[in-house]
């Protein structure tokens, strides 16, 4: 583990906590503030240097933010946190136009990159930590799946920022040009959304965890016009549309029944003959269920704090305590989870269904730089989403889906890490926000051992 070994010498980090989860161009922030510097940035690979191995370092917590602001009725945050003290990003500070006192304004056959995973010089679990972590055959299965990638906003430097993660830990190029990425605007063209400083780095966190879970997957971002659940809801349809194996949603709004039956329909027929994942939430289980993650077509995926220990796994996971969860309010339970025979109080669904790293003091390596100083690290159940949905690509079985049962029947110690300690706030159902031995809100099931629970 390689955690606070790259700390920020920049001092406008305070300043900049927290970002707009809305869209922005400016290349600074507030009058006065500094332009974006790479103090931080670990150095770029060098075509064919190699990168030592090195052992894992212990892990040490710090100071973690939002990626995005709060959003008004109707509109969407992404589920990030990133790491205030491990490189520099500049949130955005223009107005966005989802406040209400806003203006509208085939797989890849190169040969691997030349570098190698571990790195020492970057902090946060890299391909090769969560492969091992969760027993994946990242190396030898993927190919042909294809994982959609659904944010808000546009990230100009998405392809180039992939590709430098890609290079940096010794995975083949995945680039337009080789036929195995491509960005999309919600209705399938080329003429994206306006560029978002916050947007982008949710979007560098979504495409670099497909990466290091499915390095032989095609990736497909598809950039919806702005964080309104309308068109993110669109982004999901398009997704579907373009044949996506798996769809990852690393977003979410508080449950209400507008939501569920205005959109619900779009992210339901897009899960048939597909995975469709949704993050959990970054605030507890204090904020209840989020949209779409509450929908029975879709896994919710929670999350998890994540180290090595000195067991036969390797590792060990316990509820990360910003992880969403909750008994929906709107949406009845679905009769896989009636089946696990929980404790009487809870009739709605209940999230979540599986879960992944999320804890920022765990959290990854990620690469991004438009307003950014390059290698950061992030936590979030936005890590936890990719993460999930690119397992259902490695399984290779998602024709077959329709919703979020399919973990469920296939639910045993060898396919899913069950997640027995931690807590994610307090409630009256305890299972609802504490890990338990078999289900619980917080982690569902568990997290991935392999694929064939996928």
């Amino acid at each position: 583990m390689r955690f606070g070994m790259r700390l920020a010498l920049v001092g406008v980090l305070g300043a900049l906590a927290a970002c707009s989860s809305g869209a922005g161009t400016a290349n600074t922030g507030a009058a006065g503030a500094m332009p974006v510097v790479n103090t931080n940035a670990a150095p770029l690979q060098t075509p064919g240097a190699a990168v030592a191995q090195v052992a894992r370092r212990p892990v040490t917590s710090g100071p973690a933010a939002p990626v995005c602001g709060p959003a008004a009725n109707g509109f969407a945050r992404c589920h990030s946190l990133r790491r205030s003290d491990i490189g520099f990003a500049q949130g955005d500070t223009t107005p966005d136009r989802h406040f209400p006192h806003s203006t509208p304004s085939p797989s890849p056959t190169s040969t691997p990159g030349s570098g190698s995973c571990p790195n020492a010089s970057i902090s946060g679990y890299q391909p090769c930590d969560l492969q091992s972590a969760y027993k994946l055959p990242s190396t030898t299965a993927g190919a042909g799946q294809t994982v959609a990638i659904v944010d808000a906003y546009d990230d100009p430097n998405a392809e180039s920022d992939l590709n430098v993660y890609r290079s940096t830990f010794g995975l083949a190029p995945c680039t337009t040009a080789n036929g195995c990425f491509r960005k999309v605007s919600q209705t399938g063209g080329t003429t994206y959304p306006r560029a978002s400083g916050s947007w982008a780095q949710e979007i560098s966190l979504d495409l670099d965890m497909v990466s290091a879970i499915c390095p032989n997957c095609h990736v497909l971002l598809v950039e919806a016009d702005s964080a309104s659940v309308l068109n993110l809801a669109a982004a999901v349809s398009e997704a579907a549309t373009l044949k996506a194996n798996a769809v990852s949603n690393s977003y979410g709004a508080n449950e209400s029944s507008s939501l569920v039956s205005t959109y619900g329909s779009s992210y339901t027929q897009a899960a048939q003959g597909r995975a469709v994942t949704a993050s959990s939430g970054d605030s507890g289980y204090s904020a209840g269920p989020q949209f779409p993650a509450d929908l029975v077509a879709v896994t919710a995926a929670g999350g998890t704090h994540l180290v090595t220990d000195g067991s036969a796994r390797g590792w060990n996971e316990s509820v990360w305590s910003g992880a969403g969860s909750g008994c929906s309010t709107v949406i009845a339970q679905p009769g896989w989870q009636s089946a696990l025979n929980l404790p009487a109080g809870c009739s709605g669904r209940i999230i979540a269904d599986t879960a992944a790293v999320a804890d920022p003091n765990t959290g990854v390596a990620v690469y991004d730089s438009y307003q950014a100083s390059g290698w950061l690290v992030f936590g979030g159940t936005s890590v936890a989403s990719p993460i999930v949905a690119s397992v259902y690509a490695l399984a290779g079985n998602t024709s077959g889906l329709s919703d979020s049962s399919y973990p469920y029947g296939h639910d045993s110690s060898s396919t899913l890490n069950d997640v027995t300690s931690g807590s994610n706030g307090t409630c009256s159902l305890s299972y609802l926000c504490t890990g338990e031995v078999g289900y619980d809100g917080a982690t569902g099931l568990g997290t991935p051992h392999g694929a064939s629970g996928f």
